[in-house]
């Protein structure tokens, strides 16, 4: 069952649009370096003949802000996204349970991965099927660990317990703006994991209410903050470069800073498969706080990521860095 969260989605006679994307990110245990690898496929609202395969790459390193980047595209009929079992396959790179290698640019990549964490799920489970909402995201493998090598622009980096996941998200259309953190393993709790989003989205000419959803395991225990009612009596603050975020029940409350200096980031262009082009401000780099305070125990921690939080900020403007 654990590998039925990693069989595609797209169905390539639909006309409707559809993007998905198969990602592994992971963080040097304790210098400011990471990588993101990402498995897409992009099909245009109207046009399924023109869908493509994305193979995209970054090494994030925050030593010498010097960030490498790389994006291929190929014809989605020279690619191969099973939809029964977890295999992916473009432009001569592979993805699967448990390797991802491939090279595109002045990037390439030679890893395997392992972990022993159930599936995240972000939203309800209720809501992975049926048209609502149009962009779904979960994590097959929270707490992956990575070995092997990569080599960016001449500079060889050998990975070894690196600290990161797999994950898996698609949809007929990207959310319209979005903040998205993630942290695998805090600085003071190595074996924690947290995923947050904060969500708005049109309806036609209606704007959604904010919401913010959010999962975090710690000492054993899932506190899975992610019913609508309690994301949109959730608060949230999204600045450039900047996110603050509350949420809670009557048992647990969470609270949140996300930050990274400029430096810290790339600008992705997202292709919308209804048309238009979204822009994320993209780090893997960036700096997390997070207090959680549990009520029926009393007690209160704060978890610190100083360099491996994985941050999103996603809109309608190109911002400038």
């Amino acid at each position: 069952m654990t590998d039925q969260v990693n069989w595609t989605q797209y169905d390539p006679g639909r006309p409707s649009g559809h993007y998905e994307s198969f990602y592994l990110r992971g963080n040097h245990p304790d210098r400011p370096l990471a990588f993101w690898l990402r498995y897409t496929i992009f099909s245009p609202a109207g046009r399924p003949a023109d869908a493509l395969g994305e193979l995209w790459a970054v090494l994030f390193d925050g030593e010498s802000g010097a960030h490498v980047t790389a994006k291929v595209e190929v014809p989605y009929a020279e690619c191969l996204f099973s939809p029964t079992s977890f295999d992916v396959r473009v432009a001569g790179a592979v993805l699967d349970r448990a390797t991802v290698r491939g090279n595109a640019g002045s990037l390439s990549w030679d890893l395997r991965y392992a972990g022993t964490e159930s599936p995240l799920y972000l939203l309800p489970k209720g809501l992975y099927r049926g048209g609502f909402p149009k962009a779904k995201s979960l994590v097959p493998l929270p707490g992956a660990r990575f070995a092997g090598g990569i080599d960016a622009a001449g500079r060889h980096l050998d990975i070894d317990g690196w600290r990161g996941s797999q994950n898996h998200n698609w949809g007929s259309r990207h959310t319209d703006r979005y903040a998205f953190g993630q942290v695998a393993g805090f600085d003071n709790a190595p074996d924690s994991f947290l995923e947050v989003a904060t969500v708005r989205t049109r309806v036609g000419p209606v704007w959604t209410p904010e919401t913010t959803l959010l999962v975090l395991r710690h000492q054993g225990r899932e506190y899975a903050l992610t019913s609508l009612r309690r994301a949109v009596r959730a608060t949230a603050r999204v600045g450039t470069a900047s996110w603050t975020f509350a949420t809670g029940d009557g048992s647990v409350r969470v609270e949140g800073r996300v930050e990274a200096p400029a430096s810290a980031f790339v600008v992705l262009d997202y292709p919308n498969p209804p048309g238009g082009m979204k822009y994320c401000l993209n780090t893997k780099l960036a700096r997390c706080e997070l207090t959680l305070t549990d009520r029926a125990s009393g007690t209160r921690e704060v978890l610190t990521s100083a360099h491996g939080t994985l941050f999103e900020v996603l809109g309608d403007t190109r911002p400038a860095i």
